[in-house]
């Protein structure tokens, strides 16, 4: 039984700060291939979800000429409690930007390129023009590049899901993020449900195309609940998950209540993989788009 797998955890209270644990230490962002990224990034105007949302991994993915482009522009018109994106008034759309992406994943020598975007509420495609527009413009400058895309929820917009798997991503990933009892205070402006149907809509229009979804454990969930969850996806048809802990980017975000040892993320992949997740990714660092390619 998966409840025998993990045990129920009794989470600290609010008041108190945990202490960071050896096993979060992530590579510097320093050496020369960061560098050059860095410059190409800058160069093309474009911008990562490495570097707005702050990533613990960006020394070693950038180090390995890796990254996860963020299209849209870098405003986002919701203000989750968890994520370091800039929020306000959302840019233009720059239609030159998925060609510039694709020339980023060139120069990149990139085989697996992974794309995502802000939340764009304010359009009524929720940007789902400019995914498929990306993945097209990858696929024309890198013929056999693979591509995932990392979408927002549309509110809903089941026509704008059409749009994206017309394109035909070799990926197709929405991130869950957290457990439907956390929903009001961690992703605001999102539901759960709304989620779930949303990656089952996905996988109705292409189903030979994999669905992935992620979520952040230490908020102040139950390993129970990070199970239920599980199994929800799984319930939806979602082919790849990742769990990784959540790290407070500034003091004005949530803050962590706990942090998920070692051989807890262990007991959530046996789960994962009991419940018949084709491939799942779960450890402390481990983010939506780590290490990405290594699931097909």
């Amino acid at each position: 039984m998966v409840r025998d797998i993990i045990e129920l955890t009794v989470l600290v209270s609010i008041e108190t700060k945990p202490k960071r644990p050896q096993w979060l230490k992530a590579p510097a962002p320093v050496g020369d291939n960061y560098r050059d990224l860095k410059g190409l990034v800058d160069r093309l105007k474009l911008h990562t979800v490495c570097d707005s949302a702050a990533c613990p991994n960006i020394g070693e993915c950038w180090n390995h000429r890796t990254a996860t482009f963020m299209i849209l522009g870098n405003f986002c018109t919701r203000r989750c409690g968890f994520c370091a994106v800039q929020k306000g008034q959302p840019l233009d759309v720059d239609y030159g930007e998925p060609d510039r992406v694709a020339e980023a994943c060139e120069i990149l020598g990139l085989k697996y390129a992974v794309i995502t975007s802000v939340n764009r509420d304010d359009r009524k495609d929720g940007g789902a023009e400019l995914f498929a527009l990306t993945i097209r413009a990858i696929r024309q400058r890198i013929p056999g590049c693979k591509v995932e895309v990392l979408v927002p929820d549309f509110q809903g917009n089941k026509d704008a899901m059409a749009i994206v798997m017309d394109a035909a991503p070799d990926v197709l990933n929405h991130n869950i993020e957290t457990v439907p009892r956390l929903y009001q205070q961690v992703r605001i402006g999102a539901r759960y449900e709304r989620s779930l149907e949303m990656l089952a809509w996905a996988k109705a229009l292409r189903p030979e195309i994999p669905t992935k979804s992620g979520l952040m454990v230490g908020l102040g969930e139950t390993n129970e609940e990070v199970v239920s969850t599980l199994g929800d996806l799984r319930a939806h048809q979602v082919d790849f998950a990742t769990i990784g802990q959540y790290l407070r980017p500034t003091p004005q975000h949530l803050p962590v209540l706990r942090y998920v040892t070692p051989a807890e993320f262990a007991g959530y992949k046996q789960a994962g993989q009991q419940m018949g997740f084709s491939h799942i990714e779960s450890g402390p660092l481990v983010r939506s788009s780590y290490h990405a390619a290594e699931a097909l």
